[in-house]
């Protein structure tokens, strides 16, 4: 045969099979596409290059850009792709009110609900990575809706978390609020005056050397009033005591520290449902699962070069979208398909959010059938 016929045949049918699998990638991601353009209001290209970012970081679980742009489906180059990636966290800037909206819409349940705020952080080089995150929680994680990138050490001050908690407060209302809670960095007189103020229910725990004024016994350190309990039994106290200018309740377990054998308290000082508070403010600890799942877990967001506060937020708002889309498809196929299974000692084998990143990373790398992608896609259809 004419090696020329044969060069033209090789030609057409790479040309066919280049054809074939952008079809393939475009039919793939086409309901995604429509349903974020719906929703956000973008332009395509914009839309399609999220699409692509959210679902490479879902298959290949890094938020590397070298990474990314290796996921990248299409006949795109990967120098193509990588500068697409580059470009879309230098050049664009999601704007997080819009996508807490979008996140909470995406919720699996109805307000009110349970809010807590806690910070991650990390180090990169001589840059201090730090995000005050306010998040939703529900079945055991807790979902990333506001944050606010400090640009310093450290914890975070009364104004920072105000004004975190007024952008919720003004798109979603106090009344989808049922409680607040947060750990013992999340005190002081003006944060819990402001909490009062907005007749926000919060569980928030004390430090055990914090000072209380307590009706007809003076000032006190705050574990006094617990110190006669036994180790594991919890005491609610009776009547409001004065913390600074603000009246709570307190509510107290004693337990033992299993590290280091040393007897510690866990104090409580809540605005209401006294009787709920060590309750409500286990809770809490849902959020160290997301930031988890954001890391080491999950997306391995400490991977990431970026150094400029405005480029971090881009990325951790691409990061929260994968996310509840992983927590929704780990739900669904839980409650429609396989149910997760329960170890000897009591736990699942996966939990919601590992689950349906599982499913959706699979999905997304069997090109043969994309039925069950698109299964995937359906969970975010409540929008």
């Amino acid at each position: 045969m004419d090696k020329t016929l044969i060069f033209s045949i090789l030609q057409l049918i790479t040309t066919s099979f280049v054809l074939y699998v952008n079809t393939k990638v475009d039919n793939k991601y086409s309901e995604l596409i429509q349903l974020f353009k719906e929703t956000t209001g973008w332009h395509k290209a914009r839309v399609k290059c999220t699409i692509s970012i959210v679902c490479a970081m879902c298959k290949l679980q890094t938020v590397s850009f070298v990474k990314l742009a290796q996921g990248f489906e299409g006949q795109a180059t990967y120098e193509s792709s990588h500068r697409r990636v580059q470009r879309f966290f230098a050049e664009f800037l999601i704007e997080r009110r819009l996508l807490a909206r979008l996140i909470f819409a995406l919720l699996p349940s109805k307000p009110p609900y349970r809010l807590s705020m806690d910070r991650t952080n990390w180090q990169f080089g001589s840059l201090d990575i730090n995000i005050l995150m306010l998040s939703v929680c529900y079945k055991g994680v807790a979902i990333p809706l506001l944050w606010k990138l400090l640009p310093k050490r450290g914890n975070s001050n009364a104004t920072e978390r105000q004004e975190l908690f007024d952008d919720y407060i003004e798109l979603f209302g106090c009344s989808s609020i049922s409680g607040f809670m947060g750990d013992r960095e999340f005190i002081g007189d003006e944060w819990f005056g402001y909490l009062i103020l907005n007749k926000v229910p919060f569980y928030i725990r004390l430090r055990e050397n914090m000072k209380v004024r307590v009706p007809g016994k003076g000032e006190k350190k705050v574990f006094w009033l617990f110190n006669h309990l036994r180790v594991g039994v919890h005491m609610h106290y009776s009547g409001l005591v004065h913390l600074g200018g603000n009246l709570v309740y307190l509510s107290a377990i004693k337990t033992i520290d299993k590290a280091t054998g040393k007897i510690e308290f866990v104090i409580i000082a809540s605005f209401n449902k006294q009787d709920q508070a060590l309750i409500n403010y286990k809770e809490r600890w849902q959020i160290e699962t997301m930031f988890r799942a954001m890391k080491t877990s999950g997306f391995n967001i400490e991977d990431t070069h970026l150094n400029k506060l405005e480029r971090l937020s881009t990325l951790i708002s691409v990061v929260s979208i994968a996310f509840i889309w992983a927590y929704l498809a780990g739900i669904d196929k839980h409650e429609k398909i396989v149910t997760i299974k329960v170890k000897k000692h009591g736990r699942r084998a996966f939990s919601f959010f590992k689950y349906g990143l599982i499913r959706i990373a699979h999905a997304l790398s069997n090109t043969l059938d994309i039925s069950e992608f698109n299964k995937c896609v359906k969970v975010l259809s409540c929008t």
